[in-house]
C-alpha cells in the first residue's frame, strides 16, 4: 500500500532510522507472513520486504504479496471507521526484494531494483535486471534504484552472487561504491551481511557509506537483537532490515516482544 506522500518520498532518508520486516515467501505460508507483518507494523515497522530466496516462484511471491496487502487494507478500513485510530499507520509499502527476475508480483507497490555492485558476474550486475525490467514496466511496479553491496561474512547471497566481499576496515572501498551508486543516479544503497549472518555489517562500514549525502542507507543481515540494531542506527543507517530472526520464532508473542525491542532501540 503506497503511502500518501508517494513511494520515493517515503523511502528517502528523513533523518530518523526506521525498520523493515523482511518475509521470505519460501519460509512460510502467505497467511502466516501476513500475520507476522501485522505484528511488526503494530510495533512500529514502516516497510515490508517480500523475497530473499533465489528459487522462489512468481506464484508464491504473488500469493504472499496479496495476503499482506489484503491484511493491511482491512486494517486501514477498520481504522477509518474509528475516529480514535490513525489509518495512515497501516499505509505501509510492500516492496519486492527479489532473488532474481523470476520473483515478481504485480501486487507489490515497488521493488528494490538492484545492481549487486561488487559481484564478479554480469548476471547480477545487469543480466537479471534486463530480464525483469519489461515485466516491472508492464505491471507498473515502481523501482527503487538500489546499489546492493555484500559485506563480510556474506552468507549464501555472497556465494551465489559471486561477490567480492567488503571486509571490515575497507571503508574507502565502500565509500567509493556509494559515490559510484550516486553517480549512476541510484537513490539507495543496501549494505548486506547475508541472510542469517553470524555478525552484521560493521559499524565503520556503515559510517563511511552514510557520509555520502543524498543516498538512503539500508542495512540488513545479522541484526538479531536491539543492541546490533542500535549500533547500525547510530552508525548512520536510515533503514534496518530483520528477516531470518523473525522467521525463527514460531510464537507470535515472542515475535512481538523482539520487534518491540529492536524498533525501540532504533
Amino acid at each position: 500500500m503506497i503511502p500518501d506522500e508517494g513511494l520515493q518520498a517515503y523511502v528517502r532518508s528523513n533523518g530518523e532510522c526506521r525498520h523493515i520486516i523482511l518475509v521470505d515467501p519460501a519460509e512460510q505460508e502467505p497467511e502466516v507472513a501476513a500475520t507476522r507483518v501485522l505484528i511488526a507494523v503494530e510495533e512500529g515497522s514502516k516497510m515490508i520486504f517480500v523475497g530473499g530466496s533465489t528459487d522462489t516462484s512468481n506464484e508464491i511471491v504473488h500469493d504472499t504479496c496479496l495476503a499482506i496487502q489484503e491484511a493491511l487494507e482491512l486494517r486501514v478500513f477498520a481504522a477509518s471507521q474509528n475516529p480514535e485510530q490513525d489509518e495512515d499507520r497501516w499505509k505501509i509499502p510492500v516492496i519486492l526484494f527479489p532473488g532474481g527476475a523470476h520473483a515478481i508480483s504485480p501486487a507489490a507497490d515497488g521493488i528494490t531494483f538492484m545492481m549487486l555492485m561488487n559481484s564478479k558476474s554480469r548476471k547480477w550486475l545487469v543480466g537479471e535486471q534486463l530480464r525483469g525490467a519489461p515485466h516491472l514496466l508492464e505491471y507498473g511496479i515502481e523501482p527503487i534504484s538500489t546499489g546492493y553491496i555484500v559485506c563480510h561474512p556474506g552468507g549464501k547471497v555472497g556465494e551465489i552472487g559471486e561477490a567480492e566481499l567488503i571486509m571490515s576496515g575497507e571503508t574507502s572501498l565502500v565509500k567509493n561504491y556509494a559515490i559510484t551508486a550516486k553517480m549512476y543516479g541510484m537513490s539507495t544503497i543496501y549494505l548486506e551481511a547475508g541472510s542469517g549472518a553470524e555478525s552484521p555489517v560493521s559499524k565503520d562500514i556503515i559510517e563511511k557509506a552514510a557520509e555520502i549525502t543524498g543516498l538512503t542507507v539500508i542495512v540488513g543481515g545479522g541484526i538479531r537483537d536491539a543492541k546490533s540494531a542500535a549500533t547500525a542506527a547510530i552508525a548512520g543507517a536510515d533503514w534496518i532490515v530483520t528477516g531470518t530472526v523473525t522467521e525463527e520464532l514460531s510464537d507470535n508473542n515472542q515475535l512481538r516482544q523482539l520487534m518491540r525491542e529492536i524498533i525501540s532501540a532504533i
